[in-house]
C-alpha cells in the first residue's frame, strides 16, 4: 500500500499561485478560503546578500495528526495510504479539528457547514492522475508520490537529498509535506512559518479527555453485556435441547 507524501522544491517555486488556483477550481473552494496557500517570507539580510523564501502549504497529513482525537463524530480519520480524510456525512461542523491543526490547514466551508481541507486530491490519484496543484505547477516545483517507492522522486528527495518537515521540537507530529532547497532558504521558510501549538476550545478538550473515553467505555460495556447475554441465552438453549 502506498504511503503518500508531497515535496516542494523551494529552489524552483516562483510563488505564482497556480497551485492555489488549480486547487480552488478543482474542489470548488469558496472565495476567501483555500486548501493550498502560498506565503512569502520577508526579505532578510543586507544588500547584496539578500534572501527570501516561499511557503506552499496545505494539510500535512501528519503521522500523529492532532486533528483526529478531538473529532467527536469520527469524521476525521486516516486512510490506508496515511492520508487524513474528512467524511462529510459524519462531520457536524463543530470546528474542534480546525483549532487543533498546527498548520491552520482546515476551515469550515460556509456553503455546506462542513470541514474542508486538502486530501491530496484522492479522487484524481485514484484515477491515476497527479494532484491538481502538482499537475498545474508552472515551475515543476511540486512532487507527489509514495514515500516507500525507492525509485520515486519523493523517496529520493526525502531520504537522499534531505527534504525537511515543517516542525519544531515543540510541535513534532510527523507532517508528510516536505521542503527541499538550499539549507539557508529552507531554514528561513521553516523559521518564518513554524507550526503553532495545537489549540482546542474548552469543549474540545473536555471531549478528548473525558467525554470520548466515557462514550467509548459505555459502548464497550454495552457490547460486552450484549455478548454475555447472547452466550448465556445460547447456553440455556443448548441445555433445553439436551433435556
Amino acid at each position: 500500500m502506498p504511503r503518500y507524501a508531497m515535496v516542494t522544491d523551494l529552489r524552483k517555486c516562483v510563488g505564482c499561485q497556480a497551485c492555489t488556483s488549480a486547487c480552488s477550481a478543482e474542489w470548488d473552494v469558496p472565495p476567501g478560503f483555500a486548501r493550498t496557500r502560498v506565503a512569502r517570507t520577508p526579505v532578510m539580510g543586507t544588500f547584496p546578500d539578500l534572501a527570501a523564501g516561499i511557503l506552499v502549504a496545505q494539510c500535512a497529513h501528519c503521522d500523529d495528526a492532532p486533528c483526529l482525537a478531538p473529532c467527536p463524530s469520527g469524521a476525521t480519520y486516516r486512510d490506508a495510504n496515511g492520508v487524513v480524510q474528512v467524511n462529510r456525512d459524519l462531520c457536524i461542523g463543530c470546528g474542534f479539528c480546525v483549532e487543533a491543526c498546527p498548520y491552520q490547514a482546515r476551515y469550515i466551508n460556509p456553503a455546506i457547514k462542513k470541514v474542508d481541507k486538502c486530501d491530496f486530491c484522492g479522487p484524481r490519484v485514484a484515477r491515476g492522475q497527479e494532484p491538481a496543484c502538482v499537475a498545474t505547477c508552472t515551475a515543476h516545483a511540486k512532487f507527489f508520490g509514495d514515500l516507500d517507492d525507492r525509485h520515486g522522486d519523493v523517496f529520493r528527495m526525502v531520504y537522499t537529498e534531505g527534504a525537511r518537515r515543517r516542525e519544531t521540537p515543540q510541535v513534532a507530529v510527523g507532517p508528510n509535506v516536505y521542503y527541499l532547497g538550499k539549507p539557508a532558504q529552507v531554514k528561513l521558510v521553516l523559521d518564518t512559518f513554524p507550526p503553532r501549538k495545537p489549540k482546542l476550545p474548552v469543549a474540545g478538550t473536555l471531549w478528548e479527555k473525558l467525554a470520548r473515553p466515557a462514550v467509548l467505555g459505555i459502548v464497550g460495556l454495552t457490547f460486552i453485556g450484549q455478548a454475555v447475554a447472547f452466550f448465556h441465552q445460547l447456553g440455556h438453549g443448548e441445555k433445553d435441547y439436551e433435556d
